[in-house]
């Protein structure tokens, strides 16, 4: 055989190779299945039919092709389920694992305005920074005419306004420079109704501790500063925890890995707990309370103390589902209690 003859031969087989690649590929198309999705409302009146979606889009991407065709809604502003009193499917939930065959129907619920978690701890941080500072300086005429010889001005007042408001400075700070927000939003009737908690208890208990007529702790000078040191000590704690998970790559977002303590002494409180900013908060608002000795405090500390519970659980929960490893001598926000 010469050569003309073998570069026949190899022209052919390259040829026959070629067309079988194409034939697959052909087969592969000609299979492939697109899905066809519905969206309707809540009142099952059809908003828009998408064709020849991808089996491995997204709910998020299907958000996205939404907000194309009504631009007011915005994906954070939708819900999508797949029955009307269904549960909101999440963002990055696959078409083709959900139950359903090819032919698709989605319900659309409108969520209303939407504001990202930046935008609210700023929000709620910001103005109990404000509103005990009208009530330290006096610039709200909300008290009485009180003769002078009546009216008890103490050291803990200013204390008081200096803590407080060092402490809704450093959440600030935090929110802007720290804390890492996943790309979740929060409504903006919930945004009030945290801002109206916040606010409200910020002006209630410096309506008190600020007033002519406060009366000191009853233990004076020991109660007072004792008190300041374990405050400070919390502040730091809780800084360094945040410090900590923002280094860790999990504050905000789902964990990536265990935290546990650094050469930080403050952090070593991942010994026991799962949540030490919430144990540390917790303990900034009772040694305020011990401080200050004010009824409103101790109530706002009270309630506070059940949330962050809730939430430290939450989070404790998570960590123990996703981490095979995790450890055991761990509670969610109370030492070996709770």
């Amino acid at each position: 055989m010469d050569l003309k003859s073998l570069f026949v031969v190899a022209q052919f087989i390259k040829a026959r190779c070629a067309h079988g690649m194409l034939a697959g590929k052909a087969k592969k198309d000609k299979n492939y299945v697109f899905y066809e999705v519905e969206i309707q409302d809540s009142k099952k009146l059809k908003l828009c039919y998408l064709d020849k979606v991808e089996p491995n889009a997204t709910i998020g991407e299907i958000k996205c092709l939404l907000y194309k065709i009504y631009p007011k809604w915005y994906p954070a502003r939708q819900a999508l389920s797949l029955h009307p009193d269904g549960e909101s499917l999440k963002d990055d939930e696959v078409l083709e694992n959900l139950p359903v065959g090819t032919t698709v129907t989605m319900f659309f619920h409108d969520l209303g305005p939407q504001l990202g978690w930046t935008m609210v701890f700023l929000a709620e941080c910001i103005g109990p920074l404000f509103i005990y500072l009208f009530f330290f300086l006096h610039l709200l005429n909300v008290y009485e005419q009180i003769d002078d010889n009546t009216s008890s001005p103490c050291s803990v007042v200013t204390l008081a306004c200096v803590c407080h408001c060092f402490h809704y400075f450093r959440r600030l700070l935090e929110t802007i420079f720290i804390h890492r927000f996943s790309d979740g939003t929060l409504p903006l009737q919930t945004i009030m109704r945290n801002c109206l908690y916040y606010w409200g208890f910020s002006a209630w208990l410096a309506y008190y501790i600020n007033h002519p007529l406060y009366t000191p702790p009853s233990y004076g000078n020991l109660q007072v500063y004792s008190s300041l040191v374990v405050f400070m000590l919390c502040e730091a704690g809780n800084f360094s925890i945040h410090l900590a998970l923002n280094n860790l790559g999990c504050n905000g977002l789902r964990p990536k890995r265990i935290p546990y303590p650094t050469r930080n002494p403050f952090t070593w409180l991942f010994f026991f707990v799962s949540c030490p900013n919430y144990t540390y908060e917790v303990g900034t608002w009772l040694s305020f309370s011990i401080m200050t000795q004010c009824v409103p405090v101790a109530l706002f500390t009270l309630l506070g103390f059940v949330q962050m519970t809730i939430w430290a659980r939450g989070k404790h929960k998570m960590y123990i589902r996703e981490f095979t490893d995790y450890p055991e001598l761990r509670s969610a926000i109370i030492p070996l209690f709770l």
